[in-house]
């Protein structure tokens, strides 16, 4: 039956020709034979419209379940006995047909990233449909898997870099809008770095890219580390006399791949990569947004959060009247905001909790760091520093996983 032919009310045919390409896929033991099914069913999904998408989507999630007898009966085993063999058995009757279904999808080409744009889909129906927690929950823990760091490789993005892997740089950019070509040389200057992970699976494909800036003494506002500078042998010579390296932005790329974690390993690797070629830099430090502090204290009414109201004006940051009545309580409010323990049931400042878990610490923060828009929405402008050392990572690190503490310098234990 064609499409033309489709009966009202019945599934499209394209979507009954991928469940039953689904099924077959996890019947086929030959490999060959598998491939070439997990190629017409990658087929046939670019066919499917997003109506036929979300019903294959839910198809996926709602069969495949793992077979309840045999689960039962593993479950008894492993009671009665507990051994490592019976936990084995038992491991393996809890796992999903489901998984296999999606490794052997992976089979064909463009597997790997019709997978992702599967998860990215899902993502906005999670709260809706919560039947899709367990095709999102099988999809995330395949790509743990997939994209652990053994397969990850770290290249440097430069002027020579491909144009199309530089026009995704231009796009995936989440943090400092690139403002064009002009722009993105700037940030692609002898003076600035910029590093990303990239994945055999997706060739061309940022996963997440970080944007670094060679700097003398701790950058406290944004703004100059953008400005327009077309002169290369002035940024050269800044390079070569740079002590500080600036992580200014950091951007996940693949919405699909949330949950996913590549940026301490990129961090790590790339403070290496930069000392190697900058041996006097001394200290490695982010210039960091404070997404959640806004938000935060709209929710305080003992902070005085309604009155900030004021504050929703234009400009207001240009009036130094207004500024210095703000400064202090601002500073210190985001201060008490940045330094709330975990331990205590605390939501955590997103960029705080990935920055402190990966063994920072919470070293300063800037008043009107970024005036942009979002800044000021967000966090009045101000930003925050979170310095990597060296011989303190893992400890801070240690220190926040077990008890909630948040390592500070003596600075941000004075604003509070």
């Amino acid at each position: 039956m064609t499409h033309a032919e489709h009966i009202p009310g019945s599934p499209p045919a394209s979507l009954d020709q991928a469940r039953q390409l689904a099924a077959a896929l996890l019947s086929e033991r030959g490999e060959a034979s598998g491939a070439l099914i997990a190629r017409q069913l990658q087929q046939t999904m670019r066919a499917l419209d997003a109506d036929g998408r979300h019903g294959f989507q839910r198809y996926l999630a709602s069969a495949f379940q793992p077979d309840a007898a045999a689960l039962q009966d593993a479950a008894k085993r492993y009671l009665a006995d507990g051994t490592a063999a019976a936990a084995a058995a038992l491991a393996d009757a809890a796992d999903p047909p489901r998984q296999e279904v999606l490794r052997r999808m992976n089979m064909a080409p463009g597997g790997t990233a019709s997978l992702i744009a599967m998860r990215s889909e899902i993502a906005g129906r999670l709260g809706s449909e919560p039947e899709l927690k367990l095709l999102d929950a099988d999809l995330k823990h395949l790509f743990v898997s997939w994209f652990n760091r053994g397969f990850l490789e770290l290249r440097r993005i430069d002027w020579q870099s491909p144009a199309a892997v530089l026009e995704k740089l231009i796009a995936y950019e989440a943090v400092h809008e690139i403002k064009g070509w002009d722009d993105l040389r700037r940030r692609l200057a002898p003076d600035r770095r910029c590093f990303a992970f990239f994945h055999p699976a997706l060739p061309g494909e940022p996963l997440i890219f970080v944007e670094v800036a060679l700097v003398q003494g701790l950058a406290t506002a944004v703004p100059p580390l953008l400005v327009q500078d077309t002169d290369r042998n002035s940024a050269g010579l800044r390079a070569g006399h740079a002590d500080t390296a600036i992580f200014y932005s950091i951007s996940n790329c693949q919405d699909g791949l949330r949950g996913v974690s590549f940026g301490n390993f990129l961090i790590k690797q790339v403070v290496e990569d930069l000392q190697a070629e900058f041996p006097q830099l001394k200290r490695f430090s982010t210039l960091s947004p404070i997404p959640g502090f806004r938000r935060w204290l709209s929710q305080q009414p003992q902070s005085g959060g309604n009155d900030v109201a004021v504050l929703d004006g234009e400009g207001w940051w240009h009036d130094a009247a207004t500024c210095e009545t703000w400064r202090p309580v601002l500073m210190r409010l985001c201060a008490q905001y940045l330094t709330r323990s975990p331990a205590s049931g605390n939501h955590i400042d997103p960029v705080a909790r990935f920055h402190l878990g990966n063994g920072a610490r919470l070293e300063r923060i800037n008043w009107l760091g970024n005036t942009a828009d979002r800044a000021m929405a967000e966090s009045f402008g101000i930003m925050v520093n979170y310095l990597y050392d060296h011989d303190s990572i893992e400890r801070n690190h240690e220190a926040f996983a077990r008890v909630g503490e948040i390592v500070r310098s003596p600075q941000v234990d004075a604003l509070l």
